[in-house]
Parts: C-alpha cells; sequence; structure tokens
C-alpha cells in the first residue's frame, strides 16, 4: 500500500462511514470495476486504525453529548441519561447478534456481489427517498423505536445498504425529530466500532500486520477529519430533508451495477 492509497482509503472510510451510501457497497463496486489486484488488500490493523479514525471524529462532534450522558449515567439513578444510554445498548443488540451468530454467512456476501449490491443500493435510495418526504415531528426515541432501528443496522450489514442511511431512515419514518434522528443513529455506532476494535485486537491476528506506522497515522489522519466533514454534513442534509440527493445517487448507481451484471 502506498502513501496516496493509504490517504484515499482514509478518506473513504471517514466519508463513507457517514454519508448514505453504503461504503461496504462502494468497495465491491471498486473492487469489480479496477480489478481486486487494482486495489489494495487492507490490513487488519489499517481496518483498526480508520475505524479508530472515525469513532473519534463522531466523539469529538457529539463531545458534549457523551459527556452529559456519561455525566448523567455516574450518577447511578434512573434519569434520562440512564434511559438514553438504554436504547443506545437496545439498538446495539441485533447487529451484534447477526455479527456474532452469521460471522462466516456474511463473509461470503462480500466477494464480487455486484447485483447483490446493485440491489441493496435501489432500497437504500428508496429508503432515503421516503424519509425526505416524511412529516418533521419532535418526537424522541423510544424503547421500542430503539430495538427497531437497531434491526435496521443489522440489516445494513448487507453490502449496498447504508447504515447511517438505514438508521436515520428507519427513525425518521418511525416519526422521530430529523435532528434527534441523526444524533441518536451516529451515538449508537461508536459502541459498536469500538466493541469491534476490541474483537479484533483480542484476536491476536494484529501481530501479523505488516503496514507501516507512517501509512496508518496518514490513514488516520485523512480518516479523522473527512469523517468530521462528513458527520456535521449529513447532520445538516438530514435537517433540511435533502437526502433526496443521495437517493438519487443510490439510483444511478445501483442500476448501473445491475446493468453491468446482466450485460
Amino acid at each position: 500500500m502506498s502513501l496516496i492509497e493509504a490517504i484515499v482509503l482514509g478518506i473513504v472510510q471517514g466519508l463513507t462511514e457517514f454519508l448514505p451510501v453504503s461504503s461496504s457497497g462502494h468497495l465491491e463496486l471498486t473492487k469489480t470495476i479496477l480489478g481486486d489486484s487494482s486495489v489494495p488488500e487492507e490490513s487488519l490493523l489499517m481496518t483498526v486504525v480508520l475505524h479508530a479514525a472515525t469513532a473519534l471524529s463522531t466523539i469529538v462532534i457529539f463531545r458534549k453529548d457523551i459527556a452529559e450522558l456519561l455525566g448523567g449515567l455516574f450518577q447511578f439513578k434512573n434519569n434520562e441519561q440512564f434511559q438514553y444510554s438504554l436504547k443506545i445498548v437496545i439498538s446495539m443488540i441485533p447487529a451484534a447478534l447477526v455479527g456474532v451468530l452469521l460471522e462466516d454467512e456474511i463473509e461470503q456476501l462480500f466477494g464480487g456481489q455486484i447485483l447483490l449490491v446493485g440491489v441493496m443500493l435501489l432500497v437504500t435510495g428508496t429508503l432515503l427517498f421516503l424519509a425526505d418526504r416524511a412529516k418533521n415531528t419532535s418526537k424522541n426515541v423510544s424503547l421500542p423505536n430503539a430495538l427497531v432501528i437497531g434491526i435496521s443496522q443489522a440489516i445494513a450489514i448487507l453490502p449496498g445498504i447504508s447504515r447511517s442511511g438505514a438508521t436515520i431512515s428507519t427513525s425518521v419514518l418511525l416519526g422521530i425529530d430529523r435532528q434527534k434522528a441523526a444524533r441518536f443513529s451516529f451515538l449508537m455506532v461508536v459502541p459498536l466500532i469500538l466493541g469491534k476494535m476490541a474483537k479484533d485486537l483480542a484476536s491476536g491476528d494484529l501481530m501479523e500486520s505488516q503496514t507501516e506506522t507512517s501509512l496508518l497515522v496518514v490513514g488516520f489522519i485523512a480518516a479523522f477529519i473527512a469523517g468530521l466533514l462528513a458527520c456535521q454534513w449529513m447532520i445538516g442534509l438530514v435537517r433540511k430533508s435533502q437526502l433526496k440527493y443521495f437517493s438519487y445517487y443510490c439510483y444511478v448507481v445501483g442500476i448501473a451495477a445491475i446493468i453491468y451484471t446482466l450485460v
């Protein structure tokens, strides 16, 4: 992996972690268009570093919210902060179960499954389009809502389904306030990212990684900066009901991917 490739990888990770276009789907499309040998295989260590960068960018953007949640939790009371944290925990359960119980089956979906990516991008586009047309409300996330949103996050493991797009769209379609939907979507993924990082670190496979420190550093910086920009941009887009533009993009890319597999 070259320095430029590490930077590009970091930027792509930072942007697609937050923008509703499916990072996994775009990676599969890129591999097919350029050829597997043209796209450097990112090491496990690089994966952990880039995930750490996007998690840190989320923490920076929502630092006040996270500090308030932690402060409320340390009061050891059934307060608003405890209830919100409980909703985040509930939202994590479906994705955690799918990741643990169906790990091998999930891996088989990532290997040039372009038709699947194309169809799932159409699903993502439809979710975004419908969410954009939903009425504005001031409703908060409830415990049942958290579980439904968590299920949408688990489904978003499929290549072509955007995690942020699926969770935010599901929230808005459930009648949740747009800004609150974006806030919950980004906060709920932080524990999952940290959990995945812990799992990778505990596996011992990182000892086999040979990625140079300089590549890790530039990749981290690129992902962190791109994540900061994409996260703030996405919050504004959701609030202004501008998700439809990403739905059009998903439709175009999805149809192109389907045509590519059929021609």
